[in-house]
């Protein structure tokens, strides 16, 4: 049998949760990327009318697919339990309809909506990923969100 070497308590509390995967810290932010160019060139291109299509089509397309991603964690979370509850899988549904009506509406509009969806994510998210101890992963969220929302606003004041 195998002893721990025992921990500090200053430095890392019994009770304290182990750190973010910095794998996945790294992925998160990078995701973001898509975000900001595409908001960006959604203003650059405002002189070429067929350009800044594309750049909003890109940046709608985008923002679609995580939302529906979003969705999907729950799923994930749903599947780890004995048990599961509807509720995650029934949640889980909704941001990919939300993404997809974001995706077909005309960029003024669904970058609109994209972005609120991204908003209601973390809102849902709040309430669900402490019952699922993924309480730790909220500050990571807020910030993704807030910075992927405000480049959908941004995108859509831009068209």
């Amino acid at each position: 049998m195998r002893s721990e070497a025992p921990r500090d308590p200053v430095l890392s509390p019994p009770d304290s949760p182990p750190p973010l995967n910095p794998v996945a810290l790294k992925l998160g932010h990078a995701g973001l990327i898509p975000f900001v160019l595409g908001a960006a060139l959604v203003w650059l291109t405002s002189q070429d009318p067929e350009s800044q299509y594309y750049a909003a089509l890109g940046l709608s397309a985008y923002a679609g697919l995580i939302v529906s991603f979003l969705g999907g964690i729950h799923w994930g979370l749903a599947f780890r339990q004995p048990v599961p509850s509807p509720l995650p899988f029934a949640w889980g549904v909704v941001p990919s309809l939300l993404g997809w009506v974001g995706i077909v509406m005309p960029p003024y509009a669904g970058l609109v909506v994209l972005g609120a969806a991204l908003v209601a994510c973390y809102l849902v998210d709040r309430k669900l990923y402490p019952e699922q101890g993924m309480g730790r992963w909220l500050t990571l969220r807020f910030r993704l969100t807030a910075i992927a929302s405000l480049c959908c606003f941004l995108g859509a004041a831009g068209v």
